[in-house]
Formats: structure tokens, C-alpha cells, sequence
């Protein structure tokens, strides 16, 4: 039996993506799947074999380098015929892989050289020199792994466009976890917003907009990557109308979809935004409710081409007025808001769902298998 590994760094063991996606659905294939991962300890879940490493001991950098060595060294340990790593701090490593004769999938999540645009850690002047850095690197490595897995089709173009072996497999839901509330459920006056909690998702102006509209809620689940960010918008007036739920499990975020009215992905527009798919918005639609989405030309193309919800301006002075409108619209009109969750529903059943995703994923990895080719793009 094929042993696959899959390696992350950076994110818990229990990643949407890499675990409950992508690691379960190998194992289903009849795959032999094991996952190391910091910070956890170490288990037998859904037919993958989950292998905790010690986590950091300090900070960013002590992860970057002490614990990516760790994850690597137990991946190693385990003799894997394939290896699929999720962290770009691994990319350093992927040569002892390598040297060994097994095959190493990269898994893209984000763009990342115009990602590290966006990090407000990084010293501006320092931004542009690191993104062309790590986008060298990046490329290098691309080109030398069996095969690339990106999130979006546009970070799969990218590497084709450099001659790597590149597929797009997307974060799309599962439609087995995510559902419309029953008929008849009574939902809050609220709307909602999942994941990250930092400046340039937008949650400055969700809470200035949330303050606008008269007798409703704003239900956050997530972490703040920057407590001095947390402590500024905890000072906000509208934040008094914020149900702050913290970091939550699927099943958690799962009823706040099902009590909410509409979710929110109004991101700033930055480069590695535009391009991006994310998977909350598609979320919200797998939920049957409306979604109130950035005004970008990708995202306007699905949200009103599937007729799910409504794109704003989101920067500016004028972004908190225009989400705070499409809110007070959806709380004013709840036929029309039914029916555009419900268009969404169908949107995701049709276009947007993980099935597709997993079978593509499965036919990489069959191409993959020791006995076999690797797989053209």
C-alpha cells in the first residue's frame, strides 16, 4: 500500500484542507495516510495517522526553524512513499526528501510573494526584496518536486507558467458538513464573519459598519494574529454589538452559519486577494445563507453571477456605509435573502463543492504511486 505523509509547520493538525479534506479523503481512497503536525499529541482519526511534534518554544522564528526540523525528521522517521508539505518554511528541507527517492508534492495555500506583502511583521522596506526572495526560492523548488497543488487556479498558472508539474485543487466545501438550516429555524438578528482576524481581512470596517445598523450582531470566530489590533478594535463602539466566539471547531462554526442572516468576506483589496477563493465565502453559500463579498471582479463574477448575495466597497471611507447597507438590505428583505442562500446552496451542490476537488486530488496521486509515470499538468 502507497504511504503517503502530508507535513505542516504552521497549522493545526486538524486543518480543514490538509486534514479534513485532503488527508481524509486519501485515506478513503485506500491510501496508507499518516500526518505530522506540531502541537498535538499523537492519534489514530478517520483512517489517518496523526503523529504530534513538539511545537515551537518561542516565537515565529523558533517554529520556522526548530520546528520544521522536527516535523521533517519525523516524516523522514516514517518512510513515506510520497511526501505532501503545506509550509513554505519546509521548502529548506525538501531535499533530504528527496535524496531519499521519494516523491514531494508542494501544496500552495496562498500566493505567497504577494502575501508577504500584506505582513505587517515584516518591515516595509523590507517586503518587496523577501516576497522576490521566497518567490525564487519557491520556484525553484516547483520545479524540482513531482508535482504542485494549488488552492486557486491562478496560483497553479504561475507554476505552469515556469514549467512545474501543477494542479488546482480548491478549497471548496463539503457538502456533507456544511447544510441550510432546517424550515422553520428561527435565525438571530446577525451576521457573521470566519477566520482570520487581522486588518487586511476588513474588521476594522465590520465593526464600524456593524455599529450603523440598527438591532443587529456581528458573531466573529477566529483569532487575532495582533493583540495591539484586538485592543483597538475592542475600543470601537460597534464592538459592543460583537459576539466574539474565539477560535471554534467545525461544529461550532456550523451553528453560527445556521443562526446568522448573511456572512461577511469583505477583504481588502490587496494583490493576493483578488485572486483568491476563499473558502469561507463558498462556506457561507454551502450554508444557504447570503454572502456580502468585496467588490472584486472575480468574486462579482460568481456572487452575482449565481445570483448569492451582494459585493461592496471594501476600503475607504465610504467601505463601512456600503457594508452597513447591504446588511440593514438583507435584514429588510429576508424573502429576498432566503433566496439568494439558496442560490448559493445550489451554486455550491453544482460548481463549488469538495467532491470534484477530492477526485482530482485521488487521480494525482494514483499517477503518483511508486509503479507509475508522474503525472502530466
Amino acid at each position: 500500500m502507497t504511504r503517503i505523509c502530508h507535513l505542516t509547520s504552521a497549522h493545526p493538525w486538524d486543518d480543514t484542507r490538509i486534514f479534513h479534506k485532503q488527508a481524509k479523503t486519501l485515506a478513503s481512497a485506500g491510501f496508507d495516510v499518516h500526518l505530522v503536525a506540531a502541537r498535538t499529541d499523537s492519534k489514530l482519526v478517520d483512517g489517518v495517522h496523526v503523529h504530534g511534534v513538539r511545537g515551537p518554544s518561542g516565537g515565529r522564528l523558533s517554529r520556522m526553524i526548530g520546528t520544521a526540523w522536527r516535523v521533517i525528521r519525523e516524516g523522514r522517521r516514517l518512510r513515506a512513499d510520497i511526501y505532501h508539505f503545506h509550509d513554505p518554511e519546509l521548502l529548506p528541507w525538501v531535499w533530504l526528501l528527496r535524496l531519499r527517492g521519494a516523491r514531494v508534492v508542494y501544496d500552495v495555500h496562498e500566493d505567497l510573494p504577494r502575501d508577504i506583502m500584506t505582513k505587517a511583521w515584516i518591515p516595509s522596506p523590507l517586503r518587496r526584496l523577501a516576497a522576490g526572495f521566497f518567490e525564487m526560492v519557491e520556484n525553484l523548488v516547483a520545479q524540482r518536486v513531482s508535482a504542485v497543488v494549488a488552492a486557486t487556479p491562478h496560483i497553479r498558472d504561475r507554476f505552469a507558467r515556469i514549467g512545474a508539474q501543477s494542479i488546482a485543487v480548491c478549497n471548496f466545501p463539503r457538502l456533507e458538513e456544511l447544510a441550510p438550516a432546517e424550515p422553520g429555524v428561527q435565525r438571530r438578528r446577525q451576521v457573521c464573519y470566519v477566520g482570520g482576524l487581522a486588518p487586511v481581512r476588513g474588521l476594522r470596517e465590520l465593526v464600524l459598519a456593524i455599529d450603523a445598523v440598527p438591532d443587529v450582531e456581528l458573531a466573529l470566530c477566529g483569532d487575532f494574529s495582533d493583540p495591539g489590533f484586538e485592543a483597538e478594535l475592542r475600543a470601537l463602539p460597534g464592538w459592543a454589538k460583537v459576539r466574539f466566539h474565539g477560535y471554534v471547531g467545525r461544529a461550532a462554526i456550523a451553528q453560527v452559519l445556521a443562526e446568522s442572516v448573511a456572512g461577511l468576506v469583505v477583504l481588502q483589496p490587496v494583490e493576493s486577494y483578488k485572486d483568491a477563493l476563499p473558502v469561507k465565502m463558498f462556506e457561507y453559500m454551502a450554508s444557504g445563507i447570503p454572502v456580502i463579498a468585496s467588490d472584486f471582479p472575480l468574486w462579482r463574477e460568481i456572487v452575482e453571477g449565481h445570483r448569492c448575495g451582494l459585493c461592496v466597497t471594501p476600503a475607504g471611507p465610504e467601505a463601512p456605509a456600503a457594508i452597513a447597507g447591504a446588511i440593514s438590505y438583507l435584514l429588510e428583505y429576508p424573502e429576498t435573502a432566503a433566496q439568494l442562500g439558496a442560490n448559493g446552496r445550489n451554486a455550491v451542490e453544482q460548481h463549488f463543492s469538495w467532491g470534484c476537488e477530492a477526485e482530482r486530488l485521488v487521480a494525482l496521486y494514483r499517477d503518483l504511486e511508486p509503479d507509475r509515470e508522474v503525472c502530466p499538468t
